[in-house]
């Protein structure tokens, strides 16, 4: 008995993207393969001696702003023992830090001899809180109002009256 015949269906495949065909364009060599070997390689090889010397550059330019700071100290000290060599500064400096005089001159140290000040009083003004009883809305509301929808010169407004407190039941206990 022969087999059955199988039957033969043709197959519908989406078209591929631009992407896919591009990668299905590729086709590698074996040169190819050995030079991407290579570089992979050279890579592996130079990434470490790379990275010492980026490291170095690093601590170069460190010793470079401390080398520039120390000489800019050195320039300081060196003004410094300049100013030490003047006899002038000397004097001065005799007078201002050690009280010395020079001969026929008197010296007057003058201490503050005033009476302690009085210590304030620490105690509270109040026990209880105060809380300022005003309508603040009421009153800026008018002040706008009255600024923008009035025709009278600043003159003739004068001086602006203080605002009226609004009256507020006491709190029962």
């Amino acid at each position: 008995m022969p087999k059955p015949r199988t039957q033969r269906v043709a197959a519908s495949f989406e078209q591929p993207s631009a992407t896919g065909r591009w990668l299905r364009g590729l086709h590698f060599s074996a040169f190819s393969l050995v030079m991407m070997g290579a570089v992979v390689l050279a890579v592996l090889i130079l990434a470490p001696s790379l990275q010492g010397y980026l490291a170095q550059r690093q601590q170069i330019a460190d010793q470079q702003k401390a080398v520039q700071e120390l000489s800019a100290q050195v320039d300081a000290l060196k003004e410094q023992r300049a100013r030490w060599n003047d006899p002038s500064y000397i004097r001065a400096q005799a007078r201002d830090r050690l009280y010395y005089v020079m001969p026929g001159e008197t010296s007057y140290l003058v201490i503050d001899d005033r009476p302690p000040a009085a210590k304030g009083d620490t105690t509270p003004v109040s026990s209880k809180l105060q809380k300022t009883r005003t309508d603040w809305v009421g009153s800026l509301f008018g002040s706008l109002m009255g600024a923008g929808l009035t025709d009278a010169t600043p003159a003739q407004l004068g001086s602006t009256p203080a605002p009226t407190p609004t009256p507020t039941p006491a709190p029962s206990k």
